[in-house]
């Protein structure tokens, strides 16, 4: 008997398993042009996914506007598209939702698959109706024009769908019934993975499907143009970043630049955990919520707005030029120094704005250390007649070394990661050359340039170096400190 329910349970988890992993198989599926449902026709851009169909109109009908004003084809068959298109990912979401609730106890399993089984008929139902849009498609004025394309997607997803849906039912048959007055039920641990979820979605959005995008180092690729067998050329954009004389130049002068700003930026590190030290040295509230909240502020500027407020201080009719003619350190005549151009300093300069910029905000960090240490330590200093600085020397600048580790470790790892807005507003042609660093030059040659495939073959190295020196950080912190980041 108890051979026969240990099968039964074997089975029942083995089909949880599948139903799982399917589904999210058709949840990563959703976001790759690949197979994409609402593939109607030529006029769809082979560059979107079913994800964007449902939410973005615009981006289904993007390349269509001719064909609408010529009348080749009536804007109703896309609307219906666009329908179906909506119906199948609000379908993967239920059908989502009900994945994760399958991690609970019975009745919390029984709740969830009826959220899979509705999920999966309204897939069903979005992908036949994505598939009459082809259906009218083929019914246009102009079918040349148009092309229509059978939508391969929609047996694809469909499928999956079917099989989601067979997966739900069983499930839902044998899987035991709630007992009365049981809750919904689930262990710690798969709650703080659901919690954990929705960040582990976005990083796989926004730092992990544009990976996708690598695939443009393998072809001689041009703006607005398409990948296949005909311009694929392997190795080539790799071998001429280093057999290139101009290119190596650049790359090592841009990489010189990078580290340079960057080691500024390690070297000083320490300087907003000792502002956040004295700042919870003063005792008077108000003005010590007044500094936090001005040197906050800065971060959330846009570095636009910081170059206008440095070109209104800092250029020929800025302030310090009508402040030195009004004192008389200047004749009136004299022509004023633009103190934005020129090449001295420069790296000494984007270190100085980007401190000032971040200074305030990275202090939050220490000062919510500060707040976690062991009030008793400074009541225990104090009885043994110990001063502030005593107590910041020997409790809180030690209570906030791990912290500092980490995020110095974390600083080291992204040392190639400068972003590009800074230099952007602030480059001229006469610092460029020693503020261009480079992330910088990766937008410059890829956007400004149009060398899409060479400046994506830049962005991996730069990608596998961060991650080469994220490990090293690593290693070196279980070296020195006994303790892993990662």
């Amino acid at each position: 008997m108890k051979e026969e329910i240990t099968e039964k349970k074997g089975t029942l988890s083995s089909l949880w398993i599948v139903q799982r992993v399917i589904a999210v198989l058709v949840i990563v599926m959703a976001f790759f042009p690949i197979a994409n449902p609402a593939k109607i026709c030529g006029l769809v851009s082979d560059k979107i996914s079913l994800f964007t169909s449902a939410i973005s109109y615009n981006s289904l009908i993007s390349d269509c506007a001719r064909a609408f004003r010529m009348n080749w084809v009536d804007e109703t068959t896309f609307v219906v598209t666009y329908i179906g298109a909506v119906i199948a990912v609000l379908g993967i979401a239920a059908t989502g939702v009900g994945v994760c609730t399958s991690m609970g106890n019975n009745k919390l399993q029984r709740f969830g698959l009826k959220f899979s089984i509705i999920g999966a008929i309204a897939e069903v139902v979005g992908y036949a109706v994505c598939f009459v849009g082809y259906i009218l498609v083929q019914d246009t004025n102009r079918v040349d024009k148009v092309a229509p394309s059978m939508p391969v997607g929609v047996f694809v997803f469909g499928g999956i769908a079917a099989l989601i849906l067979i997966l739900s039912l069983v499930l839902f048959v044998k899987t035991p019934k709630a007992l009365p007055g049981e809750k919904f039920e689930m262990e710690s641990k798969y709650k703080l993975f659901l919690m954990f979820l929705p960040f582990a979605i976005l990083g796989f959005l926004f730092c992990y499907l544009p990976l996708y995008g690598w695939r443009y180092a393998f072809f001689d690729y041009k703006s607005g143009g398409t990948l296949s067998s005909d311009n694929f050329v392997g190795l080539k954009w790799f071998a001429y970043l280093f057999k290139n004389s101009a290119t190596r130049n650049d790359v090592i002068n841009v990489m010189k630049n990078t580290l340079a700003i960057s080691g500024l930026n390690i070297i000083t590190s320490w300087i907003p955990m000792i502002f956040a030290v004295f700042l919870c040295e003063v005792r008077n509230m108000r003005f010590r919520r007044f500094v936090q909240a001005f040197t906050t502020i800065p971060n959330f500027i846009s570095w636009v707005l910081v170059y206008a407020v440095a070109l209104s201080i800092f250029s020929t009719d800025g302030f310090i030029n009508t402040f030195a003619k009004e004192v008389g350190l200047m004749s009136q005549n004299a022509p004023g120094h633009n103190y934005l151009m020129g090449n001295s300093f420069t790296w000494v300069k984007m270190w100085g704005w980007g401190t000032w910029k971040g200074v305030g905000w990275s202090a939050i960090i220490y000062i919510a250390g500060i707040s976690g240490i062991d009030q008793s330590l400074y009541e225990a200093a104090t009885v043994d007649g110990a001063g502030r600085f005593q107590k910041m020397r020997h409790i809180t600048l030690p209570g906030l070394l791990p912290t500092f580790f980490v995020l110095l470790l974390m600083a080291i790892a992204g040392i190639l990661s400068n972003g590009l807005d800074q230099y952007l507003v602030f480059e001229n042609a006469e610092n460029r050359e020693s503020i261009r660093v480079l992330d910088l030059y990766v937008y410059k040659l890829g956007i400004g340039n149009g060398s899409i495939p060479l400046s994506t073959v830049v962005g991996m190295f730069k990608s596998v170096i961060s991650v080469v020196l994220l490990f090293a950080a690593n290693g070196m912190s279980k070296l020195l400190r006994g303790e892993s980041i990662i």
